[in-house]
């Protein structure tokens, strides 16, 4: 599931980059090894030897148990001196970066710049609370969902209350279908009840989240593929997709994520192939759906959500 460059495998990376800082705020060298889990293909920073690198940019994550794991592997990872750059945005974690790294010991250097908070620190050379912090962000068993999942997954502690909706709603399924940003795989796993389904596809651009998926789901008829929906993998002919489309990008809401799903869809249905999508009630996803598709229903309406079943 996860691949590197051969050179990468044989010396391992010097530099690593997590996310997209913006470059107007920091400089990433040349051939640094991308490590976002959001990023289909990047390494994994949990995979990064400790002590290795020479230095981590980092665009921080907005959850406080994620960004606390992703900079306790950063600091693991780099040798003791080496520069960790990390920033977000001062009203999602950014306030709190300094302290955060404080608290692991670090001396810090702090600026705001474009609504954002910088900070620049060493690491140590004895880190102070790593573990416990990498333990509290690592994959874990919920109970709530009976299965696996991680800090920072979509509704990662929790079912989606949207997601149980449709789950509600489906009717017995049958043939080929996907499940497109599957999460840890919760819709997925009701679709697999289904007798007459043949395989399904699941896909979601979190390595996290297949990850779990992995773990929760153990049945021949389904394949898991970390990638964007939007582009890949190469499918066609489908019977069925189902979905709880993203609607937020870097903490803001982005009604063309869940557009461009509807789309995706679309092109990867056989002709008669429909498509089972769930969405808060305020999206307007009626627009999209009604051009492309023969008949679009609307099949259960809850708890702010709304569930339509849409026919090619």
């Amino acid at each position: 599931m996860r691949r590197f460059e051969a050179d990468v495998l044989s010396q391992g990376p010097s530099f690593c980059v997590y996310g997209s800082p913006p470059p107007d705020l920091a400089t990433v060298p040349a051939g640094a090894v991308q490590v976002s889990p959001l990023t289909p293909e990047s390494a994994a920073l949990e995979d990064i030897a400790p002590a290795s690198l020479d230095g981590v940019v980092m665009a921080a994550p907005p959850g406080t148990v994620e960004r606390r794991y992703a900079l306790a592997l950063a600091l693991r990872a780099l040798k003791p001196g080496a520069a960790l750059t990390a920033m977000a945005p001062k009203d999602k974690g950014g306030s709190r970066l300094g302290k955060e790294l404080k608290a692991f010991g670090c001396a810090v250097e702090e600026t705001g710049r474009r609504h954002q908070r910088l900070c620049f620190a060493a690491r140590p050379d004895e880190p102070q609370g790593l573990d416990a912090a990498i333990a509290a962000g690592a994959p874990q068993r919920v109970e709530a969902l009976d299965g696996w999942s991680q800090p920072g997954v979509f509704s990662w502690d929790r079912p989606d209350p949207g997601s149980l909706l449709l789950i509600q709603a489906l009717p017995p399924l049958s043939g080929r279908g996907a499940d497109f940003g599957c999460g840890v795989g919760l819709i997925a796993r009701a679709v697999l009840t289904h007798p007459a389904v043949t395989g399904l596809e699941l896909i979601d651009i979190d390595r996290r989240a297949i990850e779990a998926a992995h773990r929760n789901i153990n049945d021949p008829r389904a394949r898991l593929h970390w990638a964007d929906v939007r582009r890949e993998p190469a499918l066609e002919g489908l019977d069925f997709v189902v979905m709880n489309p993203p609607f937020h990008d870097g903490g803001a809401e982005d009604k063309a994520l869940g557009q461009a799903f509807i789309r995706r869809a679309h092109q990867v249905l056989a002709k008669g192939g429909s498509l089972w999508i769930v969405a808060n009630r305020h999206l307007p996803y009626e627009g999209v759906l009604n051009p492309l598709f023969a008949t679009v229903e609307l099949k259960a309406e809850a708890g702010g959500f709304k569930v339509y079943e849409a026919r090619k």
